[in-house]
């Protein structure tokens, strides 16, 4: 695969070489595809399409491999990538897409670019559920389609930074060195072109459905461009330990002084004289307390070995 370390003169020459070189995916689809293929006499398309949509990459393999195979018996579009392994087959499906190029590979000389491809697709994926559940919310008719734009609307980002990681790093470079620096100045300044140009190239050259091409249009601002400004303006790392990160140590408290101490201590009195009181009346005490911060959750969960979000505080027991 070659990689562009230099800019080129138009629109069409990017057009042209992004969509020469064979598109690759990420190994964690390869892996979940296997293993989907072994087991393909008890796989549905259902199951194969949240794989394919947890990916962009392989999505925009399924649906332009569709459109460039496009029957003369077919008279509509295929919108969705469950309609899409209906309409190939699950044992066609995996017999197209076998022995695929990774992301991974791609990209082993370029660490660092492969760590930043990787957060937009995570962003991506996080920009289209969101997309879908604003689509729920709003009783949408187009519930998948708006999905899988709003999957594909970080399409040109992600290939710019397999393609062309150098060039892609440099616009990166110019943005942190310029915070006032708008995306499409930084990337006009090193691609020539800004990446909406190519993006609606690119659609027009795979020969996307109009549905998405309508969805996937930047001067629309329809819902997968507001799923994706949310996305973007949102998307941190998982703040929590059992989500693969862990949070920063709290500052330790200032512990209060001796008067301090003695002030808070008949307000303390009265307040154990009154749950005595209530326990010799025959009403059972609760516990119920709410974790107003991670770090509280965060020990609670190690010390009881429960995750935090799985927890009730609506029926607490009662202290025997």
């Amino acid at each position: 695969m070659s990689q562009l370390v230099s800019p080129l003169p138009t629109v069409d020459d990017y057009v042209a070489h992004f969509s020469h070189e064979p598109l690759p995916v990420l190994r964690r689809t390869v892996r979940e595809l296997d293993a989907l293929r072994a087991d393909m006499d008890r796989v549905g398309g259902r199951q194969i399409a949240a794989v394919v949509l947890s990916d962009p990459l392989m999505t925009m393999r399924v649906l332009t491999h569709l459109e460039t195979h496009r029957r003369q018996s077919q008279n509509h579009d295929i919108t969705t990538i469950e309609r899409a392994v209906m309409m190939l087959g699950v044992d066609p499906f995996f017999r197209l897409f076998d022995q695929l190029p990774t992301v991974e590979d791609a990209l082993k000389a370029s660490p660092q670019a492969l760590l930043k491809v990787l957060r937009v697709i995570a962003r991506a994926r996080r920009a289209a559920d969101l997309a879908r559940e604003f689509a729920i919310a709003r009783h949408d008719l187009d519930v998948q389609e708006i999905t899988v734009a709003a999957a594909l609307h970080e399409a040109t980002e992600i290939v710019c930074w397999i393609f062309a990681p150098t060039l892609t790093e440099r616009v990166y470079a110019l943005q942190l060195a310029d915070r006032t620096l708008r995306s499409g100045d930084a990337q006009r300044q090193v691609f020539g072109v800004t990446a909406a140009e190519i993006q609606l190239e690119l659609i027009r050259a795979w020969r996307l459905p109009a549905l998405l091409v309508q969805l996937l249009d930047p001067l629309a601002q329809g819902r997968p461009a507001r799923a994706h400004r949310h996305a973007r303006h949102t998307h941190r790392p998982p703040p929590c330990p059992w989500l693969g990160r862990r949070r920063p140590a709290r500052r330790p408290c200032r512990p209060r002084s001796a008067a301090a101490r003695a002030a808070r201590e008949p307000a303390r009195t009265a307040g154990r004289a009154r749950g005595s009181a209530r326990t010799a009346a025959g009403a059972p005490r609760t516990r119920l307390k709410r974790y107003r911060t991670h770090a509280a959750a965060c020990a609670m969960q190690q010390s009881w070995n429960v995750s935090p979000c799985s927890m009730s505080l609506s029926n607490p027991e009662p202290i025997r």
